[in-house]
Order: structure tokens, then sequence, then C-alpha cells
């Protein structure tokens, strides 16, 4: 027989688009259309239906950016069109491409009944199947003019993301506005078309099942008039009926689909469009719901439920009855899909107490998952900390996206920093956008790693990122592959089932050891840095919230705020979803979380004051609150006392040469007439800290145009070019006093300027540098550069809950792809006996690189780098422009507790009050390696105080709790403060808690106050 095989294929692809997919609405009537657009933002449902609408027509332009149209569109079912199925095609100007990047809506009938939403992909309203005829139809149409952001042209800076940039002219243009009949014969076939000839493109040529579905098709396209499609439809489909009934194979692979809508909580859109989104996605499922009985649905991130409950009621209790039902399925159990490289212990660990427990009071569900398809990389402290919430296997797809090394697993135990292992899925689809295309299926089958062994995948089935979700055609597609010869096996699952299969059929499955490092995206850690300063600021001020409060109730009945602090952890934690702390969002997003993160300091600085001024009373004696977890300057962690600053008075003299020079007899310090730190000399260990012939704190300035994703990527060619910052408008020496000295340099480059404070404070072994910059730069990287005179394979750097160590060296792709990584609080390089820490209180980027040198000693050194400041152009054309301030400290001679002191140190001031008296701490612990995260009141109100803790210097530690209180019970709880048996052995004597942890171990205890109520 001859090959005939590439002509039925096109013959195939030509008669879809230009016969049968325009058949669909063989007739329709145009239906009466009137638009009242809202002033400002959105109105409630009420105001726009009771708005005077003024009538529009088909080809009529509509929509300014971020606006919100209502229409009104009213119709007759015609008389003839009786026993028919009848739908409302209403096109607003769609681009197909685009499904939640562009404009979308909800429709709602003329009481305010939200009916469903309509998107690019999902244009049609269901008037009746069948219908009387003669019916009246009435709809309003809620309708956001979203500008398109991501165009097809990727990537080019636009002022379309703010609105005080955006304009007003029209984005849109009505397209289409009918109520039309619907043949479901046609849309029949066209499903049964689309799967046959998507899985005939994906078999071998030479297998026999791809000429039987070949031959088949070309039988169905014998069958159709094209000048009558409609009355030939059935016939075309009987030939197709064999092929499709054909069942899968043995050992085909099976794939759960979960039906799914990723919809970020806020990126090239604002939170308050978000709100709208989820309304319209979570409409459209729960009637698809009810339509499909086989079909699941799961939504994670427990914010947008309660944007839901909020704002939404009616859409909420439609979505609780789903629920209900089992039909409806909250996954993830985390506040939001949050980034988790960035967030600290506390912060990530609260993601899921209050993921988990919103999921637990509104539904009654627990998730054994967490649910991070989108997330940009996975820390290494992540494992321990999903335990100890209560869940057990971790599902995510973005780790698909890396650009050099492909990972080897798809099913595996990822095992974190402290030995917890999770059982991990990567759904081989490589998207969790799945449209059940044949190319997806056959992809995810073939693409699976663990084949053999396994050969269960999961695929997140709708249309993401701006929301959507699940179609009618992807659930017909999805039951045509239930059992197909040639294909994967399709079944609607839970996640919950998906994992319990998995893990049952792998038990043996294979251990990847640390972080989940996404070869992407590396920029998202230094990208709009006020927002990374917002958050770290925030994670601070609520861990001094949460400990003066909880010590101000125990110890002075002050009332403990509850509610606000259940509010503004709540609002943090929405912040650091995965496209608002990593700096990827548009302009509006990030000048609204700058103001949001000032109103959250000034409201926790009042609780902070409260609470010491009920601790500390109204006396005019000079005080230190100390809120870091070791004690500083005689103040013990978490105590209120009298300072006292110990060692030699600082000196600071001229430097020959120029410059100055700052001592303290624990440190020598010279800063040479550029304003750099030529040497720091650690008087203690006779050791020099600065590589031989370099300087420290050194400004470098790179040229940074990546590739694409601008405010999230920086690719490697970066380094290429570098300028160095010597040139100083001024080096001069500031405050100095018996207690500090104080250097001031002055630079300024391009359109830019930085104003930086060196200081060498009484008794410190580290040199502070406060440095202010005025950003006006484009497309370009700082950086802060100090080599360190050190030889190192390894360093450290802080991630939740303790740190992780990577290599120096780039002997391998693996390792020469992490050239710009996370850290917390500190990053440390160290040789036997000696090391230096880098501590920070608002960065996370950076980078560590070793050298050679090849004269002299022929030593090698280490050079960490901080990433300041970018200034990508795309989403934001403004990133980073104006003053921001940073503080970071260089420590000499530091060993990893010190690191962890000096992280907290910098990050957690102390602070300065007056009062009657010195207050003891609530809690003390008499070990500096177990390092205490948050001192609270327990959350069900009981008035119990639960302390989280960890081993913070990665080895083994015994530690004795001892309170401020008569103790009258301890148990060590998961995350949301349950008895758990998890934790370690407690030992209670008194007042005391003794305990043994292991590297890293997080423990949570629920202390029970005597003479208090307690539900532990």
């Amino acid at each position: 027989m001859h090959d005939d095989r590439a002509l039925v294929e096109a013959r195939l692809q030509r008669v879809l688009d230009e016969r049968i997919r325009p058949a669909l609405y063989p007739r329709s009537v145009p239906l009466e259309v009137a638009a009242w657009v809202a002033p400002g933002e959105p109105v409630p449902v009420a105001e726009g239906l009771a708005a005077r609408h003024t009538p529009v027509a088909v080809g009529d332009a509509w929509g300014a950016p971020w606006a919100t149209t209502w229409f009104k569109v009213v119709g007759t079912v015609p008389e003839e069109w009786a026993g028919r199925t009848v739908e409302a095609v209403l096109d607003l100007g769609f681009d197909e491409r685009m499904p939640g990047f562009q404009c979308e809506a909800l429709v709602h009938t003329p009481d305010g009944t939200p009916v469903k939403a309509i998107n690019p992909r999902n244009q049609w309203v269901r008037v009746g199947a069948p219908v009387r005829g003669g019916e009246q139809v009435t709809w309003h149409v809620e309708a956001a003019s979203n500008p398109v952001i991501l165009d097809v042209h990727p990537f080019l800076p636009t002022p379309l993301g703010d609105p005080e940039t955006a304009g007003s002219e029209p984005r849109y243009r009505l397209a289409r506005m009918d109520l039309a009949v619907f043949d479901t014969t046609v849309w029949e076939l066209i499903q049964d078309l689309e799967v046959l000839g998507e899985l005939m493109a994906e078999l071998p040529v030479d297998a026999p099942r791809r000429w039987e579905v070949l031959r088949a098709v070309g039988r169905a396209l014998d069958a159709i008039d094209l000048q009558d499609v409609n009355s030939t439809a059935d016939a075309a489909r009987s030939q197709l009926r064999a092929v499709l009934a054909s069942p899968a194979g043995a050992s085909a692979h099976r794939i759960s689909a979960v039906g799914h809508a990723h919809i970020d909580s806020a990126w090239l859109w604002p939170l308050r469009e978000t709100v709208r989104k989820v309304a319209r996605t979570a409409s459209n499922m729960t009637a698809l719901l009810e339509d499909e009985p086989e079909f699941v649905f799961a939504m994670s991130q427990a914010q947008q439920y309660a944007w839901l409950k909020e704002h939404r009621p009616e859409v909420y209790a439609k979505v609780k009855k789903a629920v209900a039902d089992g039909r409806f399925v909250p996954a993830g159990g985390m506040w939001v899909e949050s980034d988790t490289n960035m967030p600290g212990s506390e912060a990530m660990a609260r993601q899921f107490v209050h993921g988990k427990r919103f999921f637990l009071e509104e539904f009654g569900v627990e998730n054994d998952e967490a649910w991070l398809p989108d997330t940009f990389g996975f820390a290494a402290g992540l494992p321990q900390i999903i335990k100890a919430a209560g869940a057990k296997w971790l599902l995510t797809q973005k780790i698909s996206w890396s650009q050099i090394n492909a990972f080897p697993h798809h099913t595996f135990r990822w095992e974190g920093i402290d030995g917890t292992r999770i059982f991990t899925h990567f759904p081989p689809v490589d998207t969790y956008n799945c449209q059940m295309a044949g190319r997806e299926i056959a992809h995810a089958a073939r693409n699976f790693k663990d084949k053999g062994v396994a050969r269960h995948s999961l695929a997140p089935t709708g249309w993401g990122d701006g929301g959507g979700g699940t179609t009618r055609e992807m659930i017909a597609k999805a039951r045509r592959l239930r059992d197909l010869d040639g294909s994967p096996i399709v079944v609607w699952e839970k996640p919950a089932e998906f994992f319990a299969k998995a893990e049952a059929e792998y038990p043996q499955a294979p251990v990847w050891v640390g972080e989940l490092y996404l070869e992407l995206h590396r920029a998202t850690l230094t990208s709009q840095a006020k927002t990374k300063r917002g958050n770290r600021h925030s994670e601070q001020l609520l861990r001094e919230a949460e400990l003066w409060s909880a010590t101000a109730a125990v110890a002075a009945g002050h009332p403990y705020p509850y509610a606000a602090l259940d509010r503004i952890w709540k609002t943090v934690l929405l912040h650091q979803f995965h496209d608002i702390l990593p700096g990827s969002s548009i302009a509006w997003v990030h000048r609204e979380a700058e103001r949001t993160y000032e109103t959250v300091a000034a409201e926790l600085e009042d609780l902070i004051s409260a609470a010491l001024t009920a601790l500390a009373g109204s006396g005019d004696a000079e005080l230190v609150a100390n809120s870091a977890p070791h004690t500083r300057e005689g103040v013990a962690a978490g105590a209120v006392a009298t300072v006292s600053r110990e060692g030699a008075a600082v000196r600071a003299e001229d430097r020959e040469g120029g410059g100055f020079v700052l001592t303290n007899g624990l440190l020598r310090i010279e800063i040479d007439d550029r304003g750099l730190v030529v040497s720091a000399l650690d008087l203690t260990a006779e050791r020099e800290t600065v590589a031989p012939g370099g300087a420290a704190n050194l400004l470098q300035i790179h040229p940074d145009f990546p590739n694409m994703w601008d405010a999230w990527d920086v690719d490697a060619f970066y380094r290429n070019v570098v300028t160095d910052l010597t040139d100083a408008d001024e080096v001069a020496l500031g405050e100095v006093s018996q207690g500090a000295a104080t250097v001031c340099v002055a630079r300024s480059f391009g359109d830019s300027r930085v104003v930086q404070s060196l200081t060498l404070a009484r008794g410190q072994r580290r040199l502070d540098i406060e440095t202010e910059v005025d950003w006006h730069e484009t497309e370009k990287f700082l950086k802060a550069a100090f080599p360190l005179d050190i030889h190192a394979e390894r360093y450290a750097a802080e991630t939740q809950f303790g740190h992780l160590y990577r290599p120096t060296h780039t002997n391998t792709s693996w390792e020469a792809a992490k050239f710009e990584a996370c850290a917390h609080r500190f990053v440390h390089v160290e040789e036997p006996g000696w090391g230096v820490a880098l501590v920070n209180d608002a960065t996370y980027g950076h980078d560590v690189t070793r050298t050679v040198r090849e004269e002299g000693d022929r030593g090698s050194t280490t050079t960490v780098r901080l990433s300041l400041l970018r200034a990508p152009r795309f989403p934001d054309p403004q990133t980073d422009q104006g003053l921001h301030r940073f503080r970071y400290a260089l420590a000499p001679g530091a060993a990893i507790g010190d690191a962890v002191r000096e992280g907290h140190r910098i990050n957690l001031p102390e602070r300065r009050i007056t009062g009657t008296g010195a207050v003891a701490p609530l809690i003390a612990v008499d070990n500096d390696a177990t390092v205490v995260t948050a001192v609270k009141l327990a959350d069900d109100g009981s008035g119990d105080v639960v302390v989280r803790l960890h081993e913070a210097h990665g080895g083994r530690a015994r530690a004795v709790l001892t309170t401020g209180f008569d103790l009258a019970g301890a148990v060590t709880t998961d995350l949301l403060e349950r008895a758990t048996t998890d934790g370690p052995a407690i030992e209670r004597h008194g007042n005391t808690v003794r305990m043994a942890l292991r590297p890293f171990q997080i423990v949570t205890l629920r202390l029970s106050v005597a003479g208090t109520r307690t539900d532990s």
C-alpha cells in the first residue's frame, strides 16, 4: 500500500479547522448588549447590577487597562429551536492563545447569582439542554479588561503593569454576543478526531496501531458531507468507534489526572484581581463537577479559599458542598504556594500551620501532601517542616525547567538537612497546565524516569497561572484516554489516591539528599529588594511581637493579641507567594507590597511597645530588651536588663597612605583611601581575613541582560564583564567614642550614589557595614565582594532551621549551575579551626568562588559576594529604582555557632527602653547550639506557652529549658500544636525540661502554666 499518511493527517487538520469546528454552532441570533464602566476599582455585584447601562454593539472597543465593565446581555430563544441544546457564545475579544492572561468575566443572573466564568478557552454559557423555545435570557457579565503583559513577543518592557502608567485606551473589541444552537454530535466528533489525531502523531510510524487509527480517520472524513457537517457527524463518529474502543495494553503507563487551575496569587495582575480570578475559576469548576461525575478538581492555597469566603460567599458555599462530596479537593495545606528558598524558619512553618488549620476548620480535611508545582526550587530544610506539619508527600513540577542538568528521578524520596525523607513526585508530563493533549500524555509516559520499577504519574490538568481550570474538552479527552490502545491509561483521581498508589508500588524509591536547586530563575533571590527587606523585617518583628506579648501575658496579665497576630501572619505569608517575594510581579504588586509592609511594621511596633511597657513599667531606668536567641552584652535571650558592655575601648587612627585604622583589642581593621577594607586582622588568632592584595566591601557592577525572564533570571555570562567601584567621593572619619568608631564612605557611579558607614564596636568581633544606595541604573547587577584568605572546598549557607553546605568549586555541571544561590542570615567559610562569617539583614542572593594565586605562596582564597540590587525592565520597568538600605557585617574568626549568633544579632537589634527594672526571660535554654525560633501562646487560647527550637550547629545537642513561670506540664507537639510522639524524649523536673536533639532537629514544646486552663 502506498504511504499516504501525510496526506490524511493534513486533510484531518484542514477539515477540522475549516468545516467541523465552524459547524459546532449551526444557528445563532444576536443578543442585545449594554455596558456600564465601573469608576476606578471593582464594585460590589449589587452596584454593577443596578447601574445604568448604555447600548453597545459587536465590534465596539471596550476595556481600559485594569478597568471593569458590566455588560448586560438580553435575548430570546427562537421558538423553532425547541428541543435543541442552546448556549450563549460570549466573545469579549479573546485571544485563544492567552487563557488567564487577558480579559475575563464572571456571568451573573439578574439576582446576582454567579453562573460561570468566560475566558479565551471557555466562551459559552448553557441556556438549556433542551430548550422549550421562547425563553427570555438576561445575564450580567462582570468583565475585567486585564491588559496583556506577557505578550506573544514576551519580556518587552511595558507600562501596563501599573495603573498610574497604563493609560486609558481600550484594549479589546467585542467579537461575538450570540445565542446559538450547540450541536452535541459535532462537539463529540471534534473530541474523537482530536484525540485520535494527536494519538497518531505520537505513535511510531511503523506501529500497526498508528495505521489502524489513520485508516479509521480517513473513513470518518469520507463520511462527512463538508456542505452538511451537522447531518453527517454521527456517521463519521460511527467510523471511529472501533479504534476508540480498543483497550490499552497491560503495561501501559498510568496517569492520575487531577483537575487543576494553578492560580498565581499575584503576578501579572494585582492581588485584588486574583480574588476575582479565584471566584471565576471556582464557579466554573463547581459547575463542571455537577456535570461530570468522574471529574475531580484540586485547588491549593488556603488564602484563596479565604478570599472566596470573604468576598464571594455564594461561590464559597458551592465549593464547600463540593468539598464535602469529595469532588473539590483542598490540596497542599499551605496558606499560599510560597517561595521556599527565602521565607525564614518560622514563616515556612506557619505556611503549613495556617494553611492546614484553615482546611481542618473549614472542611474537616487534613492534607498529607505539600503541593507546590510552580515554586522556584526547594530549600534543604523543607522535608522536616513538611513532616512536622503532619504531611508526608510533596508534588512539584518546576524542576523540569532546569537549564543544564536533567533531574534523574520523577518519583523519589527527598532527604533534608536533618535526615527526614519525604516521598516526592515530579509529574513527567512537565507542565502544571496539562490540556490532555496527545503529545503531553505520550511525553509523560516516555519521559518517566522510573520505568520498570514504577508506572504511576500525575497530571495536573487545566488552564493555570491566571486561572481558568479544567474545561469540558479536557474531560472529554480524558474519557477517551481512560482505556485506549497506544496511550497511557488516564483516570481522574485525588492527589492522595495517586500518592498512596505510587508509594505502595515503589517502596524502595531512590533518595535525593539536599536542596532541590532550580537551575533557572536565580535572580529572584535579588529582584525587588524592598519587597525582600519588607519580608525579612516583618518576620523579625513578628518574632518580637510574639515573644514580648507572651512574656507580658504570663508575667503581667497583659492581653495577648491573638487576632492581630493571626491576621498579620497571614498578610506576611501571602506576600511570600512565589511571584511576590521573588520580585517577579508587575509594578502594582510590589508598590502595594511596600505599603503593606509599612503598615505591618507600624502595627507590630505598637504591639511590641505595649508588651514591653507592660513588662518594664513606667520607670526611667535605661534598659535593653534582647529578642535574639542568645545572650547579648550580659542581657539574656528574651530578657530585659541593663547592658554590660565589656572590652577594650575602640581606637581610630590615620592609616599610612590614606584612610583609617580601627582597633578594639579583638580586631584591627584597615580602610584605605578608596574606602575599601584592605585588612581585617583577628588579633586573638593573629590571622588576616582579607585575601592578599584584595579589598573587601568592594562594590562591583555587572551588565545584566538575561536571554529571557528578565526579573527572574541572571545568566552565567553576566560575570564576563565587571566594573569595580573603587573611586570614592569621600572617605572620612565619622563618630568616634570608646564604644564605637565609624568610617563614612561615599561613591558615585552612573546615575547612582552609595553612602556607607563602616563601624567597629567595643567588644565585638565583627565589622558592621550600613549601605545606602540611591539606585538609578538599568539592566545592571550590583554586588558586594569579600575576598577571604581561606582555603575552602565548601561553605555553609543558612536555610530554614539550620544550614546546608555547597561546594566552592565547579567540578561538575551540577556544581557549576549553582552560580547564584540562597542564604538567609549568614554565609560561613572556614578552614579547620578558623572561619569567617558574612551576615546580613535583608539579602538572599550570593555567590562564592575560589581563586588560586599564581605567585607568592600560591595559596587559594575564597570570595563571597552578596547580591544587592538589579534593574530588570520586565515585568516592572522601574524595578528597584530609588533608595535602598542594607546592613551586613564581616565577622573574622567566626565558627559556625558565631555565624548563627551574629546572624540573629544583626536581624534582631537590641531595643532600648526605659522602665522600673529588669525582666527575666519567659524561657531560657542553656545551650547556644539550641536556638529558639518562637515563643508564643498557644493558638487555641488555652494560655499554654508554645516554644519552637532547633539544633542549629549541625551536631548533637543536649539542652535544658527553664521556664520563668510555674510549669504544670510539658509535651512535644507538631507544628499545629497537637501532641505527638515524633519528637525527642523529654524529662520534666520542676520548671525545667531536658532533651537531646539530633543535628538540625526541630522541636515544638507545649508548656502548661500552673493555674491556667490547658487543652494539652
